[in-house]
């Protein structure tokens, strides 16, 4: 009679060739507090970069160096400190130089130790993510001296709306790596006691396109310095009409990013009761939609009070940081629905 190993198809073997090192391989596919905490720092450094790129672009420094990479041929610019301008734009350099730093140590660590397959091959993606954003970033500088006369607007604005939303896959990417570094999602199936619906996952997925989306057109908004292009909240005009009085590009685009976020708010809302009603969600998930609402509700505060103050550039930055926070909850709460599809390991 043959043994249970050499039944086994090829198919049903092929996770465990993934997650089974080979012997004396120093490949593991167990918790690994060291490299979990690594990966966590990473995350929340990137809410660094972004806080520095936000406030650089609500001040409108970022092309106070005209240059890359370097800062006025320098990565010690003389006056940097002194200057809100250059501190802004160069600190957001430095702490992008940074994260690239811990993105190549976390891809080499995961591919020396981790015997994930696909986690390790998600942490070469990020390192090849992070070199690609910073290439985005750079040509945001060199080429904003050319226009496009068809969108009235700069070459270089463009790639900075290119470079905002990089900014937020790469965001989801480092936590979709810490979150499968961690103890919950080795050991317990990140505490899911039976697979969520497919209604409930598939839902979940709607949620976190339409944050993206909303991303995207907020990067427009920005990098178009359409921010206030209606100047009143909640209506559209002065005498309280729901409509703008006058369309332009900057009108619709603004107009567009508050419609997207009344439809996030009715979806947002909805996933989390969703995720309360359900029984097999995990209290991590449950403790992410109280997260999301709370998120939510600081974020329309923040919206309406970037316009009510003339857009000051503090109520910009944060509206921008907890946008971040708003997707990053979200696409957690998809990973963690998606834990026995995306990574197959027993726990």
């Amino acid at each position: 009679m043959p043994s249970p190993a050499t039944t086994l198809s090829p198919a049903a073997s092929a996770p465990l060739r993934d997650v089974c090192p080979p012997s004396g391989s120093r490949r593991t596919a167990v918790y690994q507090p060291a490299l979990a905490a690594f990966a966590w720092s990473a995350f929340v450094w990137i809410f660094f970069i972004i806080y520095k790129g936000a406030f650089t672009t609500s001040i409108g420094a970022g092309m106070v160096f005209p240059d890359w990479p370097l800062s006025n041929g320098s990565l010690n610019p003389a006056g940097w400190l002194k200057d809100q301008d250059m501190l802004a734009e160069h600190g957001h350099r430095l702490t992008a130089g940074v994260m690239t730093i811990l993105c190549v140590v976390l891809a080499v660590w995961l591919h020396r130790r981790e015997a994930r397959r696909w986690l390790r091959r998600l942490g070469w993606a990020a390192l090849a993510l992070v070199f690609f954003q910073a290439l985005v970033g750079g040509l945001r500088v060199l080429l904003d001296h050319l226009h496009v006369e068809m969108v009235n607007t700069s070459v270089g604005r463009l790639f900075a709306m290119g470079h905002a939303c990089l900014a937020q896959l790469f965001l989801c990417t480092i936590a979709a790596i810490a979150v499968a570094c961690s103890r919950p999602w080795i050991e317990r199936r990140a505490g899911l006691r039976a697979s969520p619906t497919p209604g409930l996952r598939r839902y979940a997925l709607v949620c976190l396109g339409l944050l993206f989306a909303q991303l995207a057109i907020a990067a427009v908004m920005r990098h178009s310095f359409a921010g206030m292009a209606i100047p009143t909240f909640p209506h559209s005009t002065p005498d309280g009409a729901l409509l703008p009085a006058d369309w332009t590009f900057g009108v619709g685009i603004q107009f567009a990013h508050r419609v997207m976020a009344a439809v996030l708010t009715v979806a947002l809302l909805g996933l989390a009761g969703a995720v309360w009603v359900g029984r097999s969600a995990p209290g991590a998930l449950r403790l992410g939609a109280g997260a999301l609402l709370f998120l939510l509700a600081l974020q329309i505060f923040l919206g309406a009070a970037t316009v009510l103050s003339g857009r000051s550039p503090y109520y910009a930055t944060w509206h921008v940081i907890v946008g971040a926070g708003l997707l990053v909850t979200t696409f957690l709460m998809v990973w963690v629905l998606h834990r026995d599809q995306v990574d197959p390991t027993p726990a």
